[in-house]
């Protein structure tokens, strides 16, 4: 029987983590959690740890300090394989993804390798405004322009990995850092001849805390974006 892992990395989320792990909880499905954080000066991880003491299948991992998504990302991924998981789905922990849409990427990941939630497929749909929203979707049309991949979306965290399927792929494979760790991510599995499933997803906007996307990501992802184009 199959085993799967959900994860999200945590930064001052302490008014959303609860209601998420809660959310992914009502599933029906065999799920562990697992919940990253970087010792939030909010002190999310209070948070986490007590509710790790009523949750058998919730595992708090905290670190030191502010470490970085990619990092997160990476020593889950790892925890995973290395506690056979047979598939891991990362997300943000903002309520900014639904859990009710997580059924839907466990399922396909019976079939496909690697399965994304898309806000720019056809269904899919994207609560942000503004400037932010003009960047999101512009972004995502330079990268797929560039990078050559039949592909909408490239940024979103709400994925799916089937860790049998994906035997030649590891997240060690990935150099860049920050926000364009996703983008490197999705140009690694196609690289590698993986199928990329899209499915239609609905990003609401966060109702509480701050986003934590520092401006300077722009610059730093499309200079990871011609570094990868030239390798091409």
């Amino acid at each position: 029987m199959s085993k799967t892992l959900i994860f999200t990395a945590t930064y001052n989320e302490k008014e959303n983590i609860k209601k998420l792990i809660n959310d992914i909880n009502e599933i029906n499905k065999d799920i562990d959690i697992l919940v990253i954080d970087d010792n939030s000066p909010d002190k999310t991880w209070e948070v986490l740890q007590q509710l790790e003491k009523n949750l058998s299948n919730l595992k708090v991992i905290v670190r030191d300090g502010k470490s970085g998504l990619d990092t997160a990302h990476k020593l889950a991924y790892q925890y995973a394989k290395n506690n056979n998981y047979t598939n891991f789905v990362s997300m943000d922990a903002d309520l900014s993804h639904d859990p009710s849409e997580i059924p839907k990427i466990i399922n396909l990941l019976d079939e496909f390798p690697f399965v994304i939630g898309s806000r720019y497929s056809l269904g899919g749909k994207c609560e942000m405004s503004g400037f932010r929203l003009l960047l999101s979707v512009l972004g995502n049309k330079v990268f797929k322009h560039f990078l050559r991949i039949n592909c909408n979306e490239f940024t979103s965290s709400f994925r799916g990995f089937n860790l049998v399927k994906l035997k030649d792929f590891n997240f060690n494979l990935i150099n860049s850092k920050g926000y364009s760790f996703f983008m490197e991510t999705i140009y690694r599995i196609n690289k590698l001849n993986y199928e990329i499933k899209e499915i239609p997803i609905t990003f609401k906007n966060r109702a509480q805390g701050k986003s934590k996307i520092p401006k300077i990501e722009i610059f730093r992802t499309l200079k990871n974006l011609f570094i990868l184009y030239f390798e091409n």
